[in-house]
């Protein structure tokens, strides 16, 4: 098993973990994002069925 030879420095560690934080807050908005685009869809599709069935 690999294990490091020496300490990671905070500036190190305090650089990965925002570099995770920041790719995981794109992820997250681009995932809301579609979110907000199906439901939206879904309710213009419903408002046109509502609309053709009358």
């Amino acid at each position: 098993m690999a294990v490091p030879k020496k300490r990671t420095s905070k500036t190190r560690k305090n650089l990965r973990k925002a570099n995770w934080k920041a790719k995981a807050s794109i992820e997250a908005k681009k995932a809301l994002s579609i979110a907000k685009m199906v439901l939206n869809s879904l309710s213009k599709e419903m408002t046109e069925l509502d609309s053709i069935s009358e």
